[in-house]
């Protein structure tokens, strides 16, 4: 099947997002000297993509809010516009408060409230609600997962947003889970159908900010004997997620100066291999230091779901650099299974700062005194894959001297999607060859990301 180039979009630091796809050479058979500089795509297939996309947070909704009509719609078609933006399909909510709310808030702040008679929305409805419609105005078929970043305090010891652990009493964790779940109907009612339920975010962070720290043990009893049945009972059909797990890193030192095992072992194959919990598990989900689990995770349980939840998120300078190393990270989470791809905050205002002083990243920085925004480095990478890599889209392996940075994939359509960055300081050639043929050659341009959009010959228009 002969090849051809359909498109080929070049960014670098100088010119993002520049057209030069009539600059790639086609389809020929491939001589030696290509062959020391190719991506030689495999005929086998991996996982399947089913998405990309941010995070809605209350900080982005008040940047948003600082543009004028216009500009404030531009922005927004920047990130889910089907045609021109990224086309984002796959986001996440904050269940409650996040590290990137204006404040500190839970949905049921009246202790002992086991039956969840005061549970109410009402400040989502403020502020997160209405960022998360604008932009399904632009894709009406957004999809959603969500994640607490803390229970009610009365549920916790302490009984504070920060820190702590969600108590173990049976009536805690089933006014919990009855909590969760009201959570789901709300937001339905709101025309905002959350299809996946990851249960805590970074279960192993103690932070300054909205956190609660959990065990494997804890994970196991309460989808056991009180999510899980609940879910069953009351025939909810959001899937209930393993995430979002951060970590920790393969092994640990603890306190006393004693090994603690890895993640994997410790927690990811011990709350899996408990088989009740098993059935009722949908997916996984792992961001930050839980990157070092998704290989053994794919490779242990391939027919689980993996997904990437959270982009770090840098010290909002957004540079190149970071988005280099975004980059990375993202081929990373791919080649090991990952199946989605979330950023962190899509929109913020310039340093990034949380309402309690940290600076991160961010895809778009609105300058409220200009009354306009800027598309920031990692915009362009996220574009890269969300632009081109479509909804159940595969992995295709691949093997030659290009592997280690970049990642191709293959389109329902048939269209094969090859994703590369050149980080050294010189231009660099590669074939992309498939079935000993070249598909076309390209010279990649120094400290440069790409995609190329290759066709069967003939269908390009």
């Amino acid at each position: 099947m002969r090849r051809e180039v359909k498109a080929w979009i070049e960014t670098t630091p100088e010119s993002p997002w520049e057209d030069k796809s009539q600059e790639a050479v086609g389809s020929a058979l491939v001589s030696e000297s290509a062959k020391a500089a190719s991506l030689e795509i495999e005929d086998r297939y991996d996982q399947s993509i089913d998405g990309f996309g941010g995070c809605f947070n209350e900080l982005g909704m008040a940047a948003l809010r600082k543009l004028p009509e216009p500009r404030r719609k531009q922005a927004l078609a920047a990130l889910f516009g089907p045609d021109e933006g990224c086309g984002f399909s796959l986001c996440r909510l904050p269940i409650g408060a996040s590290d990137y709310s204006e404040g500190w808030y839970s949905y049921d702040e009246h202790p002992g409230d086991f039956g969840m008679d005061h549970f109410t929305i009402e400040r989502d409805r403020e502020s997160l609600i209405p960022f998360v419609k604008a932009a399904q105005a632009l894709c009406p078929g957004l999809r959603f997962f969500a994640s607490p970043w803390s229970p009610p305090t009365w549920m916790k010891s302490p009984a504070v947003y920060n820190f702590g652990r969600l108590m173990m009493e049976r009536e805690v964790l089933d006014a919990y889970a009855l909590y969760l779940l009201r959570y789901l109907r709300a937001y339905r009612e709101e025309g905002i159908d959350v299809e996946r339920l990851h249960i805590q975010n970074e279960p192993f962070a103690d932070q300054k900010f909205p956190s609660c720290l959990w065990s494997a043990e804890q994970f196991i009893v309460f989808i056991r004997d009180s999510l899980g049945p609940l879910f069953e009972r009351e025939k909810e059909e959001a899937g209930i997620w393993l995430g979002t797990l951060n970590g920790p890193e393969l092994m640990s030192i603890m306190p006393d100066g004693s090994m603690r095992l890895s993640s994997y072992d410790d927690f990811v194959d011990k709350i899996l291999l408990d088989e009740e919990v098993r059935r009722r598990i949908a997916g996984i989900g792992f961001q930050w230091a839980g990157r070092g689990n998704v290989q053994r995770t794919h490779q242990a349980w391939p027919e689980i779901p993996i997904m990437q939840t959270e982009n770090e998120c840098g010290d909002g300078r957004n540079s190149w650099e970071y988005a280099f190393y975004v980059f990375n990270l993202m081929q990373r989470y791919f080649i090991n299974g990952a199946s989605s791809y979330a950023y962190w905050n899509m929109i913020l205002e310039p340093e990034g700062k949380s309402s309690w002083g940290w600076r991160q990243n961010s895809m778009i920085t609105v300058d409220p005194e200009a009354g306009d925004f800027r598309l920031n480095p990692e915009y362009y990478v996220m574009k890269h894959f969300s632009r081109f890599v479509a909804f159940g889209a595969r992995r295709k392996e691949a093997r030659g001297r290009w592997c280690g940075s970049s990642i191709a994939f293959e389109n329902p359509d048939g269209a094969l999607v090859v994703i590369a960055a050149n980080l050294q300081p010189m231009a660099r050639p590669m074939a992309v060859v498939e079935g000993g043929e070249r598909c076309c050659i390209v010279s990649l341009a120094p400290r440069s990301i790409n995609t190329l959009v290759v066709v069967q010959a003939g269908d390009s228009e």
